[in-house]
């Protein structure tokens, strides 16, 4: 207990030191103070977000075995931009109780995080064991953030899928991966699920998918046979759909293993979260018009479609035909309503070109959607560039996604379970230049105005998660950019300090 308050007392005291220091610059925020958490529904909920690979650290310890990312950074260095891993991270496997300190001297209400599937089961499936150390570890997060007021956003599976089922049946290529997956989360609920009353099934499956199997951009690094060299051997025009559909059957065996053995004593609740962009036509035409709701279909769609109606978008079975898996009745029986919210990510919007169907295109989930989707056309950005080159601010995008889900989905519950914004890391700056990211502000600002005015037309909203609490390992970005709202100083013993951003959430939260 005196170790929790020193290093709480210790946070409150650098956040006084560097609220001081940027005392003088911070008159052009007073505006900001006019948006506070009074502005948003009774028990609405603030809070923050990470990841296991991005934050633990601890790969090789209490027991805990290989992931892909393991395996993707070590084997596959000249994919990360900086050629670093997750081995360190940002150490949370060591230092939880500062960062949970960090969380609640902020005011937020929870903290989302992500199990390591290998540290609960280190080969993955429950022959090998389960790690007595990895439960552990959990269990002190978990009771610190209980003992600190706060509540526990669970994310079972965040991408670091066990190496030794890759290695065994080709991971989620395959069937099998639906049964272990099942156990995994079995144990995780008997064990947590007394404390735990937020799951989470899967984080951004669409990002799993066509970032390892597509694109080849992230572990396991599959991608087109067009592109031998690049990437593991693979077929884009198949795997991201095979993936998809096992992640879907795997989300649906999860939920409904957590209604009939959990649910009713542990009284908790169970979602999945979905990433999307929001698109806008680049022109206006009936055709990009199409070609922007076909995006939706293709990264949206793709999984909120089979969990509420029991199958994919009309649009994905008519483009992509038989590459598309199939579900059965059963399955479709399982699927449909396998949610009591939605976790929804948002950071970014594209510009939509249509592609004539005439156009002779290579078979992958790239071109399939037959739409050219981009930040930028005819020379002009969408909206301010962040650091990383994907990422386009634009505020709005997240109220239409909004209003576009009420009003195709029959409005369910949503947590906004991340949206957050980066900049470059930038090791020449002195650290207290490095702390005014007067831009996140900004970020955060006109992204929480466009989520009220969303709540007052009707929206079913119940939370808002910033990404991310902490700088961390930036998956392919590696270390090179910073989404954190504090900082972390990786050349000095992962000392942690507030941003300008943290001490304007932290104000944002007490105006109550």
């Amino acid at each position: 207990m005196e170790v929790k308050r020193a290093l709480a007392t210790l946070f409150l005291l650098i956040i006084v030191s560097v609220s001081w220091a940027l005392k003088a610059e911070s008159s052009e925020y007073e505006e900001d103070l006019s948006l506070n958490r009074t502005g948003f529904p009774a028990g609405f909920i603030f809070g923050a977000a990470g990841a296991a690979y991005q934050y633990e650290g601890g790969a090789a310890e209490g027991g805990r075995g290989p992931s892909i990312w393991d395996t993707f950074t070590h084997k596959r260095p000249d994919r990360i931009e900086d050629h670093s891993t997750g081995d360190v991270a940002i150490d949370s496997y060591h230092r939880y109780k500062e960062d949970v300190a960090i969380l609640s001297e902020m005011g937020l209400d929870a903290y989302r995080f992500s199990i390591s599937w290998t540290r609960i089961l280190p080969n993955g499936s429950l022959s090998g064991g389960v790690n007595k150390e990895g439960i552990k570890y959990y269990n002190n997060l978990i009771n610190d953030l209980i003992s600190h007021g706060k509540k526990p956003f669970v994310t079972l599976f965040h991408w670091d899928s066990p190496q030794a089922l890759e290695d065994k049946y080709g991971g989620f290529l395959s069937p099998n991966i639906v049964y272990d997956y099942l156990d995994y989360v079995d144990v995780c609920f008997r064990e947590f699920g007394d404390r735990v009353k937020h799951w989470i099934t899967f984080n951004e499956p669409w990002t799993f998918s066509n970032g390892g199997y597509a694109q080849g951009l992230f572990a396991p690094g599959r991608c087109s046979k067009y592109e031998v060299g690049k990437c593991n051997v693979g077929d884009s025009g198949r795997e991201p759909y095979i993936v998809g559909h096992h992640q879907l059957l795997a989300h649906a065996e999860a939920v409904k293993l957590y209604r009939q053995k959990y649910k009713e004593t542990q009284k908790g609740v169970i979602g999945i979260t979905l990433v999307s962009h929001w698109f806008v036509p680049s022109r206006t035409s009936r055709s990009n018009d199409d070609a922007a709701r076909r995006a939706l279909d293709f990264m949206f769609g793709w999984f909120m479609d089979p969990i509420t109606r029991g199958d994919y978008p009309f649009s994905m079975r008519s483009l992509v035909g038989i590459r598309l898996p199939k579900f059965t009745a059963e399955q479709s029986v399982m699927l449909k309503g396998s949610f009591d919210f939605i976790g929804l990510n948002y950071y970014t919007a594209n510009y939509a070109t249509a592609i004539p169907l005439s156009a002779n295109l290579p078979i992958s989930y790239n071109t399939d959607s037959r739409a050219n989707l981009s930040g930028v056309f005819n020379g002009k950005p969408i909206g301010p560039r962040a650091a990383s080159p994907w990422l386009f601010i634009y505020p709005p995008g997240i109220r239409h996604l909004l209003i576009h889900v009420k009003k195709t989905y029959n409005n369910p519950i949503i947590f906004i379970t991340e949206n957050g914004v980066d900049e470059f890391n930038n090791s020449t700056l002195p650290l207290q230049e490095a702390l005014k990211d007067d831009y996140r502000i900004d970020f955060y600002h006109q992204h929480l105005k466009q989520l009220q005015r969303a709540i007052k037309e009707g929206v079913n909203v119940k939370g808002y998660f910033a990404w991310s609490l902490l700088d961390n390992f930036e998956w392919v970005n590696g270390y090179t950019v910073r989404f954190g709202i504090n900082f972390v100083d990786y050349k000095d013993n992962l000392k942690r300090y507030p941003k300008k951003s943290s001490i304007w959430f932290q104000r944002f939260l007490m105006k109550h």
